[in-house]
C-alpha cells in the first residue's frame, strides 16, 4: 500500500502530467502521418528522455505509443491510408464506411474500443504479468513457426473476393519477403546485383506504396472515388456507442484477449494481433458477407486487439527484460538507462516504479478519449481540402516517411514500385491485405522453420513433440484441412442427391 501511495505521488505531479499531455499530442501527430510509425515516434522520444526523471520518461513513451497506435486509424478511415501498420488490417473496412457516409461511426468505434482495449491490456498487465510471461517464455522456434502459419492462414479470411486471387496475393507477399540475405547461407536472393536489395524490402515503404501511392495513382488517372458525400456526414463521434457496446461486446472482449496474448509473445506485437483478430472476427461472424463492404464488427475486434497488445507486450519486457515488440525493445533500453533494470527483482526492489508505470497506462488510455476526439475533429478538415491540394501533400508525407525509415532514397523507390503494384492489383481484383500479411510474416516463418529444422536434425516430427507446438500444429492443420473436407463432402452429397432429384 505504501508503494502505491508513493507511485501516485510520483505520477500526479505537474511536470509528469505535462509530459504525458505533450507526449500524447506528439503521438497523435506521428501516428496520423502515413509512414511515421508508433515505433518511430517512440524512438524519436528517446533522446528527449535523457533529460527526464525515470517516471516522466517512461510516461512519455507509454502515452506516445498508445496514442500513435490509435491515431493510425484516422487517415486509414478518412483517406484509406493507414497511419501505422497496426491499422492496416481494417483500413479498407473503415474507408468503406466513410464512403457510405458512416465515417463518424467508424472513428467513434476506433476511439472507444481503442481506449477499452488499452485499459484491458493494462488490467492484464497488472494482474497476470508473471503467469503470462511464463507462457511466452515457453515459445521456441517450433511454436513461432506455427504461429506464423496461423497468421498466414488469416490471409484466406481477410482477403475478399476470389480465394485464388487471395492466395496469389499472399504468395506475392511471401516472395517479397524472400528478397535479400534472410537465409542461413547468407546468399543473396532475387537482388539482381543490387546492394540495396541485399537488406531486403522494408515493410513500411511497401505498405505506404500499396495503400497510399496506389490511391494517388487512381486520383491522377481520374479513378479515385469521390468522398465529398461523406465529408459533411462525419458528425457526432459518440453516435451509437451504447448500441455498439451492447451488440458487439463479445467481439470487444475477444479482441482484447487475443491482442493481449499475442502482445505477450516476444516479437509478435500489435500488427500481427490486428490481422489475427480481424480474421477471427470474420470467421466467427454471423454475417461474414458484410465484411469488406463497410461493416463495423471487424473494426471493433481488430482495434480492440492492437491496443490491448500494447499492454501485453510489456509483460515479458518488465518481468524478464524480453521485448514483446519493437516499442518495448526501445523501452527496455530506457529502463536500463534510468536504473529501472527490468526483471523479477524490480517488483521487489522498486515496486513504486512498477505501480507508477501501471498508473500511467491507465491515465494514457483514459486521456485517449478527449485527445482522440480533438484529433479526429481536427483531421476532419482534411476531408474538406481540395483533392488537388491534398493528394500532393499526402505524397510529400509518404516520401518523407519512406525516406526516414533508413534515411535512404531507396525507400522512396520501394514506395513507388509498390504503389504501382498496388494499383495494378486492385484494378484486376487482387486484394492487397494478403500481400502485406505475407511481407510481415514471411521472415518470421522462414527464420523459425530453418531454426526448427536444424534443432530437429531435419525431422518434421519435432514440430509436434512439444505440447504447445503440437497443439498449435494440429490447430493450424485443422484450419487447412477441415474447410477442404467440408467442401468435398458437400460436393459429394450434392452429387448423390441430384440423381434422385432428377428422377423425381
Amino acid at each position: 500500500m505504501d508503494a502505491m501511495i508513493l507511485a501516485t505521488e510520483m505520477v500526479f505531479q505537474p511536470q509528469v502530467l505535462f509530459t504525458i499531455v505533450m507526449a500524447a499530442l506528439f503521438g497523435l501527430f506521428v501516428g496520423a502521418v502515413p509512414g511515421l510509425t508508433a515505433t518511430m515516434a517512440t524512438a524519436l522520444l528517446v533522446p528527449v528522455t535523457f533529460f527526464m526523471e525515470p517516471v516522466p520518461a517512461i510516461g512519455a513513451i507509454v502515452t506516445c505509443s498508445a496514442m500513435a497506435i490509435f491515431a493510425g486509424d484516422i487517415p486509414g478511415t478518412l483517406l484509406r491510408i493507414p497511419g501505422t501498420p497496426a491499422s492496416a488490417a481494417y483500413t479498407d473496412e473503415a474507408y468503406a464506411m466513410t464512403r457510405k457516409g458512416q465515417g463518424e461511426v467508424a472513428l467513434g468505434a476506433n476511439l472507444l474500443f481503442s481506449a477499452l482495449g488499452g485499459l484491458f491490456g493494462t488490467a492484464v498487465l497488472i494482474v497476470a504479468a508473471p503467469s503470462l510471461a511464463e507462457v511466452a517464455l515457453k515459445f521456441s522456434s517450433f511454436e513461432y513457426f506455427w504461429l506464423a502459419c496461423l497468421g498466414l492462414t488469416c490471409a484466406t479470411v481477410v482477403g475478399t473476393g476470389s480465394p485464388i486471387k487471395g492466395l496469389v496475393s499472399l504468395l506475392l507477399g511471401l516472395f517479397v519477403a524472400t528478397v535479400g540475405l534472410n537465409n542461413p547461407a547468407g546468399v543473396p536472393r532475387f537482388t539482381f546485383g543490387s546492394v540495396d536489395l541485399m537488406g531486403g524490402i522494408d515493410f513500411i515503404p511497401a505498405m505506404i506504396g500499396l495503400f497510399a501511392v496506389s490511391e494517388i495513382f487512381r486520383y491522377v488517372l481520374g479513378m479515385s472515388p469521390d468522398t465529398s458525400g461523406a465529408q459533411t456526414r462525419v458528425g457526432n463521434l459518440f453516435t451509437g456507442w451504447g448500441r455498439m457496446m451492447k451488440q458487439y461486446w463479445r467481439q470487444s472482449i475477444r479482441g482484447n484477449i487475443v491482442g493481449t496474448l499475442i502482445g505477450a509473445l516476444p516479437g509478435a506485437g500489435a500488427d500481427i494481433a490486428s490481422w489475427v483478430s480481424y480474421a477471427v472476427s470474420k470467421r466467427l461472424s454471423r454475417t461474414p458477407e458484410k465484411f469488406g463492404t463497410g461493416h463495423v464488427e471487424g473494426i471493433i475486434e481488430s482495434t480492440s486487439s492492437n491496443n490491448a497488445a500494447l499492454g501485453g507486450a510489456w509483460v515479458p519486457a518488465l518481468v524478464f527484460g524480453i521485448p514483446g515488440d519493437s516499442i518495448t525493445a526501445i523501452v527496455i533500453g530506457v529502463l536500463y538507462l534510468k536504473g529501472m533494470n527490468p526483471g523479477p527483482t524490480i517488483f521487489i526492489n522498486n515496486p513504486q516504479d512498477i505501480y507508477a508505470v501501471f498508473l500511467i497506462f491507465i491515465l494514457a488510455n483514459i486521456f485517449m478519449v478527449p485527445a482522440g476526439w480533438a484529433a479526429i475533429k481536427s483531421a476532419r478538415l482534411l476531408m474538406r481540402v481540395p483533392r488537388n491540394v491534398l493528394m500532393p501533400t499526402i505524397l510529400l508525407f509518404c516520401v518523407v516517411g519512406s525516406f526516414a525509415i533508413n534515411n535512404s532514397v531507396f525507400g522512396i523507390t520501394i514506395m513507388l514500385v509498390f504503389g504501382l503494384l498496388g494499383f495494378v492489383m486492385e484494378e484486376n481484383g487482387f486484394p492487397i491485405a494478403p500481400t502485406i500479411l505475407g511481407i510481415v510474416l514471411g521472415p518470421m516463418l522462414e527464420e523459425n522453420f530453418v531454426t526448427s529444422m536444424i534443432k530437429s536434425d531435419g525431422s518434421f516430427a519435432g514440430f509436434f513433440e512439444r505440447p504447445i507446438s503440437g497443439t498449435l500444429g494440429v490447430l493450424t492443420l485443422a484450419l487447412w484441412v477441415v474447410p477442404l473436407a467440408l467442401f468435398l463432402w458437400r460436393k459429394f452429397s450434392a452429387n448423390r442427391v441430384s440423381p434422385h432429384a432428377t428422377r423425381g
